[in-house]
C-alpha cells in the first residue's frame, strides 16, 4: 500500500468523511434490531429465525470484507466505499419496497454485501491519513465514530416505523445512505492502495503471528457475546414491557454506553496497559447482562449504557492494538482478516443463540451469552508476553 504524507488539512478530512460512513455503516447495521421484533410480529418467526435474518446481513458483510480490501487496493478506496454505501441503499430499498419475508432476506444480503466495505477501507484510509504515534488515537477516534451512529440510527428508525411504518422507514433510510455515498465520492480525493507503506512514516510494528492470532480469538469471543446480547435485548425489553420508541431509546442509551466506552477505554488502556482494561471490561460484561436480569423496565434501561460501556469499549482496545502486531505493509490485510473474523461471529452467533433461544428461552439464553465473556480472560492474560517484548 502506497502511503504518502498527508498534509494536515487532508488527514483531517479523511478521518471526518471515513468516521461519518463508520457512522452510518455501523448505525444501518444496528438499527436492524429494531427491525427484527416488528418482523417477529408481522411474520411469526421464531428466536431462530430473527437469528438466520441476522445471519444474512452480516454472513454477506463477512464473505465481502477480503474482496473489499481487493478491489480497493485495484480501484481506490474511496470509490468502493461509496458503491458499498449505495448497495445499502438498494438493500433497504428491497426490502422496505417488497414488504414481504424474501424481499427482506434478499436486501438484507445486498445491504450486509454493501457494509462489507467499510470497515476495512475505512480503517486503512485513517491509518494511511495518519502517521507514527497518531495513528493510534485517530483509529480510537474513527473506532469512537461508528458508536454515533449506533446511539442515532436505531432511535430515528424507531420513531419512523412508529410512525410511518417498518416499509416507509427503510426507504428513508435507504435515502440517507444515498446523501452518504454523495458525500464520500465529492469530500475524498480518489487514493489507490497497493505496493509497500514507508516504515519511518508509520507505526512500527513487529509481525508477531500468534499474538495478533490471540488477539483475533479475543476479537471473536468479544464479538459473539455483543452480537448475541443484541438480538436478544429488543425482546427482553418488550417482555419487561417496552414498547417500540422504548426498544429503540433502550438500543440507544447503550449504544451511547459504547460510544463513551470508546473514550473511556481508550484512557484506560493507555494507563493500565491493554491486558488489564480487557480483563476488566470481558469481567464486568458477564456481571452487567446478568444483572440486567430480574430488573424493571426502568431499571433495566438506567443499566443499559453501563451494559455498552463495557461490552463496546473493549473493541476499541483490540483494533488499536492490531499496528502493534503487524507490519505496515501487511496492515490492509490485517484488518480486513480481522474485521471478517468479527463478521463471521457476527453471522453465525445469533443463529445459535436464537436456536438455543428457542429450546432454553429467553432468560437462559442470555445467561450464556454472558458466560462467553467468561473465555476471554485466559486468552488476554496469554497475550502479556507480547507486551513485554516491547
Amino acid at each position: 500500500m502506497t502511503i504518502t504524507v498527508s498534509a494536515p488539512s487532508t488527514a483531517r478530512r479523511t478521518l471526518t468523511v471515513c468516521g461519518g460512513a463508520h457512522a452510518l455503516h455501523d448505525g444501518f447495521t444496528d438499527l436492524l434490531n429494531v427491525l427484527y421484533p416488528l418482523l417477529q410480529s408481522q411474520f411469526g418467526l421464531s428466536y431462530g429465525a430473527i437469528g438466520a435474518l441476522k445471519t444474512c446481513y452480516s454472513g454477506a458483510m463477512a464473505t465481502g470484507q477480503i474482496p473489499s480490501g481487493h478491489l480497493a487496493e485495484r480501484f481506490g478506496g474511496v470509490r468502493i466505499l461509496a458503491i458499498g454505501t449505495m448497495l445499502i441503499a438498494a438493500g433497504y430499498c428491497l426490502a422496505g419496497l417488497s414488504g414481504s419475508l424474501y424481499g427482506v432476506i434478499a436486501g438484507l444480503l445486498l445491504a450486509g454485501l454493501g457494509a462489507s466495505t467499510q470497515h476495512p477501507i475505512g480503517s486503512s484510509l485513517v491509518a494511511a491519513a495518519y502517521h507514527g504515534p497518531r495513528s493510534r488515537t485517530a483509529l480510537g477516534t474513527y473506532n469512537f465514530t461508528g458508536d454515533v451512529g449506533k446511539v442515532l440510527l436505531p432511535a430515528l428508525f424507531a420513531l419512523i416505523a412508529a410512525s410511518l411504518g417498518w416499509r416507509q422507514a427503510l426507504v428513508v433510510m435507504a435515502a440517507l445512505a444515498v446523501l452518504g455515498a454523495g458525500i464520500i465520492l465529492t469530500s475524498l480525493k480518489p487514493i489507490v492502495m497497493h505496493g509497500t507503506a514507508e516504515p519511518s512514516k508509520a507505526v512500527a510494528g513487529q509481525d508477531r503471528p500468534w499474538a495478533y492470532w490471540l488477539l483475533f480469538a479475543i476479537h471473536i469471543a468479544d464479538d459473539l457475546v455483543r452480537t448475541g446480547f443484541l438480538i436478544f435485548l429488543p425482546f427482553l425489553l418488550r417482555d419487561k414491557g417496552a414498547d417500540l420508541p422504548t426498544i429503540g431509546l433502550g438500543l440507544s442509551l447503550m449504544f451511547a454506553g459504547g460510544a463513551a466506552g470508546k473514550l473511556v477505554m481508550g484512557w484506560i488502556g493507555q494507563n493500565l496497559g491493554v491486558v488489564p482494561s480487557v480483563l476488566l471490561t470481558e469481567a464486568a460484561t458477564t456481571l452487567l447482562i446478568l444483572a440486567a436480569l430480574p430488573l424493571s423496565l426502568d431499571f433495566a434501561l438506567l443499566l443499559l449504557p453501563a451494559v455498552g460501556l463495557v461490552l463496546n469499549g473493549t473493541s476499541s482496545v483490540l483494533y488499536g492494538t492490531i499496528p502493534e502486531f503487524v507490519s505496515p505493509e501487511r496492515r490492509t490485510k490485517a484488518f480486513a482478516v480481522f474485521y471478517t473474523g468479527g463478521s463471521v461471529a457476527g453471522a453465525t452467533g445469533p443463529l445459535l443463540f436464537g436456536l438455543f433461544g428457542d429450546v432454553v428461552g429467553l432468560a437462559t439464553a442470555l445467561i450464556a451469552v454472558a458466560c462467553v465473556a467468561l473465555t476471554t480472560l485466559p486468552m488476554v492474560w496469554a497475550l502479556r508476553p507480547a507486551f513485554a517484548d516491547d
